[in-house]
């Protein structure tokens, strides 16, 4: 069985993609101090407070959501083509 990297690449962009939105709202909706107790529970006892932004501009957000879309689909593409390249390696050594 072999990956597709396109389709690979776009599964995991798109689960990437549905993060930064919920991620997106939550920091929009929850507020500074709720995401700071979530945080800290998240990352066991690791205070975040001090570095998160609430203000941060639309561009800045356009931005970092294709950079994760983008740098998600060529991660999930090489996942893909590593393994596709692993499989055909290991059957060659077993025969």
């Amino acid at each position: 069985m072999s990956l597709s990297p396109k389709r690979f690449g776009f599964g995991c962009a798109s689960a990437a993609g549905l993060f930064y939105l919920g991620c997106l709202f939550l920091m929009a909706f929850a507020g500074v101090e709720n995401l700071g107790f979530f945080f800290n529970g998240l990352f066991h006892g690791l205070d975040l407070r001090p570095i998160l932004v609430d203000d941060i501009s639309i561009g800045v957000t356009v931005s970092g959501f294709v950079n994760t879309v983008i740098l998600s689909w060529l991660f999930g593409a090489l996942v893909a083509v590593v393994y596709n390249l692993s499989a055909r390696f290991g059957r060659r050594r077993s025969q």
